[in-house]
């Protein structure tokens, strides 16, 4: 659940956006669904990056046999 505090700028922000053109709060939203996004790719990239993103050429057999040699 929201914070108070949270809630209250929120109703600010609204209160300032809702004398916006419609097309101005189209594009606002457009911006704001955009800056989701890219931080939930952002996100992503860090976790494959370091948490199980193995990427190879070689089929499995091929990685089994190079590392029972090690």
């Amino acid at each position: 659940m929201k914070s108070d505090a949270s809630t209250t700028l929120i109703d600010n922000y609204f209160g300032l956006l809702s004398s916006l053109s419609r097309e101005d709060k189209i594009k606002l939203i457009a911006r704001l669904s955009n800056s989701i996004v890219d931080e939930v790719s952002e996100k992503e990239d860090v976790v494959d990056r370091f948490f199980g993103a193995f990427k190879s050429d070689k089929s499995a057999e091929e990685i089994i046999n190079d590392t029972s040699l090690v």
